[in-house]
C-alpha cells in the first residue's frame, strides 16, 4: 500500500506534541485517546484494526484488528483525512512526561520494534503488527512480554516515550545491557535477549529487578530514561494509604488510588 507522505512538527520539551500538516486527501491513523486538536476540514473515521488493510476483505481487516487486541491494544483505529481545500493541521499529543519519537521507516528497512504501548501515531498505510520474541525466556522475563508491536511501512510513524531518549548504534556484535523497561524500540537486526542479574545478593537487593535486556548488534536502539511504570510505582509507594479514617492522608491516598485506577 502507498504511503501518505505528511509533514510534521514536535512541539514542546518535556510534554510534547507533534503537529502533522495533510494535503488534501492525505490523511494519517492515531491511537485512542492520542488526539489533541484538529482544524476544520479533517475527517475523523475510526476503522477496524489499523486503517491499512481498508481495501482488502474482511479476513484482512480482521487480521489487523487481531494483531492490535494480542499486543493489549483497541481493536479500532481513527483515521483523520484531510477532506477540505488546502493544508490542513491534526495534533496528537503524548499521555505522559516524555519524548516523542519520530522514524521515517525508509530508513530503517520499512520495520521497526517497539514496546506495545509506545505508538502514537503514523501516516495512512503503516502497518501496525506484532513481533514474537523468539526465545522463551525473553517471553517470559522480558518485562515487555512475548509480544512487542512491529511497524512496517515506508512512511512516518511516531512513538512515545518516558522521561529522556538516548539513541545508541550498536556495531555488529557489540552488547548493551539494559534495564528491561527502558528499552522503546529498536531495529529488526537487534538481537534482544534476557540475562540475570548476576548473584542473589545482587538480585533481592540490588533494586533493578531480575533480570537486563541484552541487546546485541548490528543494529539502533532507543532508550527511554523513565519508564512510566517506574512512575507510577514511586507515586503509589510515596501516596498515603487510606485506613478508612477519612483524615486528609487517606482522602488523598482513596483520591490517588481512584485515579490511577480510573475512577471518577
Amino acid at each position: 500500500m502507498v504511503m501518505d507522505e505528511i509533514d510534521y512538527i514536535l512541539h514542546g520539551d518535556d510534554m510534547q506534541f507533534v503537529e502533522i500538516e495533510l494535503d488534501p486527501e492525505e490523511a494519517a491513523i492515531g491511537e485512542a485517546g492520542s488526539l489533541m486538536y484538529m482544524e476544520d476540514g479533517i475527517q475523523m473515521d475510526t476503522v477496524f484494526g489499523d486503517g491499512s488493510a481498508q481495501q482488502g476483505g474482511l479476513f484482512d481487516k480482521m487480521l489487523g484488528a487481531g494483531k492490535r487486541l494480542v499486543t493489549g491494544e483497541s481493536l479500532f483505529t481513527t483515521v483523520y483525512s484531510n477532506k477540505g481545500r488546502g493544508k490542513k493541521k491534526v495534533a496528537f499529543a503524548a499521555p505522559y512526561t516524555g519524548k516523542i519519537i519520530p522514524f521515517d521507516l525508509s530508513k530503517y528497512g520499512g520495520t521497526m520494534i517497539c514496546q506495545k504501548d509506545a505508538f502514537l501515531c503514523a501516516a495512512k498505510g503503516v502497518s501496525l503488527g506484532i513481533s514474537f520474541q523468539r526465545k522463551l525466556g525473553t517471553g517470559f522475563f522480558g518485562g515487555e512480554g512475548f509480544i512487542m508491536q512491529k511497524l512496517e511501512g515506508d512512511g512516518m510513524a511516531f512513538c512515545h516515550s518516558g522521561g529522556t531518549v538516548l539513541q545508541r548504534n550498536l556495531a555488529p556484535g557489540e552488547v548493551l545491557r539494559v534495564d528491561t523497561g527502558c528499552v522503546v524500540a529498536y531495529t529488526p537486526g537487534v538481537d534482544f535477549d534476557i540475562q540475570f542479574v548476576g548473584g542473589i545478593k545482587t538480585a533481592l537487593f540490588g533494586g533493578e529487578g531480575l533480570f537486563f535486556a541484552v541487546l546485541r548488534g548490528p543494529g539502533t536502539v532507543w532508550m527511554q530514561s523513565l519508564p512510566f511504570a517506574r512512575l507510577a510505582s514511586r507515586i503509589f509507594a510515596a501516596a498515603p494509604v487510606s485506613k478508612g479514617g477519612g483524615g486528609s492522608g487517606g482522602e488523598q491516598g482513596g483520591l490517588l488510588g481512584n485515579i490511577f485506577n480510573g475512577n471518577d
